[in-house]
């Protein structure tokens, strides 16, 4: 989220920059597809440049460091969850044994997104000082 004019400014040339150069990714064929695809490059390479000169004048974060063993464990987590679903959809043929599958690895990268993450991120919050 922008906080400043210029951040805002940046940050929607970044976008259309970025839509512009899907757009030509997606009509590469055409030359207007070329031109819309460097056009979409440049645009998002100056807004990267606009965000690094603005970057300095920001000043110090308030965040203190964040547990990294804990933000590792809810990716794993995460991570493991969706594997079950993988793999839970290629070990049956059956479709209640998919849904199975499904539900516990969705319940399993729900624990982690809704648990572990966020107790890594608000061990040391701003608003814990």
């Amino acid at each position: 989220m922008a906080a400043t004019k210029s951040q805002g400014r940046a940050f929607t040339l970044f976008m259309t920059g970025l839509t512009a150069a899907t757009a030509g990714i997606a009509y590469f064929s055409s030359g207007s597809g070329k031109l819309a695809f460097i056009v979409g490059l440049i645009a998002v390479a100056v807004s990267c440049g606009i965000f690094l000169k603005l970057k300095p004048l920001e000043g110090k974060v308030a965040l203190g460091a964040q547990p990294a063993a804990l933000k590792l464990a809810g990716v794993a987590i995460v991570l493991l969850g969706w594997l079950t679903v993988l793999f839970g959809l290629h070990m049956t043929a059956s479709v209640s044994g998919r849904m199975v599958t499904t539900i516990v690895g969705f319940a399993i990268s729900l624990a982690g997104v809704l648990y572990v993450l966020p107790a890594a991120s608000n061990k040391n919050a701003i608003w814990k000082a």
